[in-house]
């Protein structure tokens, strides 16, 4: 075979040249063998009969203009095979050059085809959803705009309860006031009646003087419940948890009730409890079981009255006050501890009360860490139970502090508060334990001196207002003793008494409630002013001498140190202001120190100074320079420039306040 014969039979390629309507001109050799089509003859002869509307399509098209990569089912050899041709219109008529495709070709196109469907799909589908994202967006918006407005209204209408509440607050507590003042001088009229003072009265007058007095009696325990349920809601009830023995209480309330009116068939019996002790508030313990007692002396007309306590293993003491009354439907348990809340009944009836004892009692209940029930059946009687822990929260969190304070942390400067509400002495404790700071707590004059005669603190923090005593004596004290005039002190108190603060030589004076973040800010400050502890590391003696000697009659405390090892120790324990580190150690380098001190978080920010007698190469000069605060030299150190590197580096560190005055 020739090669002009291989190559023919090698290409793929057909020739042809047809009219508009399809009748073939021209066919090259192999589209005559392979396709057996000759001149005169139609394309749709040798054209699949389903491809027969893409060959007129394609004839079309040609005649506007070319085309390219146009697929056609021909047959060839009596098999369709597929052809892609490309047609342009000459003068002769429409060229046609087709090649066969392969398979795998045509496989290839259809995979395009649809990959260009689906990527046409995705578009649009990405289209479809950035309409929708929009529209989510400004939805979002709109949602947005309106939470804020929702937010605003739910501002104004909190002020405008906040506002109500301290209205009502001040409106019970002066109505209160003026209620009380009238009902005790009615009180102490018909007590003069009755105890015929001025004279005899008739049997009626009596009666009518002895209803005045009850009537004046109801109205009083209501005008007290509610001045207490006021306080309650309002927060402003004070609790005073101390120790006692719970057998006092039950003895002055079997003395209290013991006057109560009851039915002559009617016992109140008050079981004993020896040995039992607490640490809560016992006014307010008595004050439920009055409340109970009362009620169940009321609704019990034949029978007995019992009050028990005993102490519980889970560290809580129970209090049970069961009587033989009417008892309470189950339907009415939880109905009876809401505000003025009274079931309909004969004895109710008869009975009058302000329907806010047990309400009252459940609420002191809680504020004690403890709780209020009842369980009553009609007909069998009502047994109220209290359950109170043995020691009050605050009692317990209080003598943890105490306990804490009196092992005193190196790390921390001592910061003495004195303050006799236990609430707001934890949260001084909470705002300066995160400044780094350890509480000192006294919660009167004469724990704080004696607190003062066990730790010098570095600031003060003095309630001059505590319960019971005034402390701007105490604060004179601190003044006027040479020992601890230098101590700052910052009086926080309810009155604006900033003047007498200040001629008393108080060093700040504010006005509670404090601002947290102000008052880390200005502990940190007044505790700056006192002396500033010095870290000396260094192994020879006579260098810590001569420092030693240059630091004479300046505030700074020197430590002293001779090794590395225990430098970092008394870094951690000490926490001093300025390290004053010498470069070459007998068990190492100024290096081993310094990445001990930065690796740990409560040493990293100390500043230090490198003093040196060796001659420092450029590496070891870059380094010091980056974790250093200054660096000596031993030859030239005198007095004047170590304390202004001393200076230099507390300024840098921010440790500075007062330390500018040192001479």
């Amino acid at each position: 075979m020739s090669a002009e014969r291989l190559a023919q039979s090698l290409s793929r390629e057909v020739w042809l040249v047809c009219s508009e309507d399809g009748v073939c001109s021209f066919a090259d050799p192999r589209a005559q063998n392979t396709l057996g089509l000759r001149a005169g003859q139609r394309l749709e002869e040798c054209t699949d009969p389903g491809s027969h509307s893409k060959l007129t399509a394609l004839l079309q098209k040609t005649a506007q203009g070319a085309v390219h990569g146009w697929e056609l089912c021909l047959m060839a050899h009596g098999e369709p095979h597929t052809f892609l041709f490309s047609a342009e219109r000459g003068p002769e008529g429409i060229v046609l050059v087709g090649s066969r495709s392969t398979q795998a070709q045509t496989d290839a196109v259809q995979s395009y085809q649809r990959a260009m469907s689906d990527l046409s799909e995705m578009h649009r589908e990405t289209a479809r959803q950035k309409v929708d994202l929009a529209r989510l967006n400004t939805e979002l918006n709109e949602s947005i705009e309106g939470l804020k407005t929702l937010h605003d209204e739910l501002d104004e209408k909190n002020d405008t309860l906040r506002r109500s509440a301290d209205v009502k607050a001040r409106l019970v507590a002066n109505v209160s006031h003026e209620f009380r003042t009238p009902i005790n001088s009615i009180l102490g009229l018909a007590r003069l009646l009755l105890d015929r003072v001025d004279g005899d009265l008739t049997d009626e007058q009596a009666v009518q003087v002895g209803f005045i007095r009850t009537s004046a009696e109801t109205l009083r325990a209501l005008v007290d419940d509610v001045l207490d349920l006021s306080k309650i809601e309002a927060g402003k009830i004070p609790l005073r948890p101390r120790p006692f023995a719970v057998h006092d209480v039950l003895s002055g309330l079997r003395g209290t009730m013991r006057a109560f009116p009851h039915g002559e068939d009617v016992q109140l019996i008050v079981d004993e409890a020896p040995g039992l002790e607490m640490v809560s508030d016992d006014g307010k313990i008595a004050q439920i079981l009055r409340n109970l007692v009362s009620n169940a002396l009321k609704f019990t007309e034949h029978g007995t009255v019992r009050v028990t306590a005993e102490a519980l293993p889970n560290e809580s003491v129970v209090f049970r006050v069961t009587d033989t009354g009417l008892g309470i439907d189950p339907r009415f348990h939880e109905t009876i501890f809401e505000d003025f809340a009274q079931i309909d009944s004969e004895v109710q009836r008869r009975v009058k009360g302000t329907g806010l004892g047990l309400s009252v009692s459940r609420r002191l209940a809680s504020l004690l860490g403890g709780s209020l029930t009842v369980t009553s059946e009609l007909g069998e009687g009502s047994s109220f139970t209290l359950t109170v822990p043995r020691e009050h929260l605050e009692a317990s969190q209080m003598r943890a502090l105490e306990e804490r304070s009196r092992v005193l942390d190196p790390r921390r400067a001592p910061v003495l508060v004195v303050e006799d509400d236990r609430q707001t002495m934890f949260l001084y404790e909470k705002y300066l334990s995160q400044a780094g700071f350890q509480v000192i707590p006294a919660r009167s004059a004469d724990e704080a001196r004696l607190a003062i005669a066990r730790v010098k603190p570095a600031a003060v923090v003095l309630d001059v207002m505590l319960e019971g005593e005034s402390t701007w004596r105490f604060l004179q004290e601190l003044k006027e003793d040479e020992a601890t005039r230098d101590i700052p002190v910052m009086v926080v108190t309810v009155v604006d008494s900033s003047q007498k603060a200040r001629a008393l030589g108080a060093d700040e004076f504010w006005l509670k409630p404090i601002d947290p973040e102000r008052l880390r800010r200005k502990m940190t400050e007044l505790a700056r002013r006192g002396p500033v502890s010095l870290l000396v590391v260094d192994d020879d003696p006579t260098s810590r001498y001569l420092l030693r000697r240059l630091m004479d009659d300046t505030p700074y405390v020197l430590h002293e140190a001779t090794t590395a090892a225990e430098a970092i120790v008394a870094a951690r324990e000490l926490a001093p202001q300025v390290i004053l580190l010498d470069f070459v150690l007998g068990d190492g380098t100024a290096f081993d120190v310094i990445d001990e001190l930065k690796a740990n978080p409560a040493t990293r920010g100390i500043p230090i100074i490198i003093q040196t007698a060796k001659t420092l190469d450029s590496v070891e000069r870059e380094r010091l320079a980056r974790d250093a605060s200054a660096i000596l030299s031993k030859q030239s150190l005198s007095r004047e420039l170590a304390i202004a590197r001393v200076r230099e580096a507390l300024e840098k560190s921010g440790r500075g306040g007062g330390v500018s005055r040192v001479d």
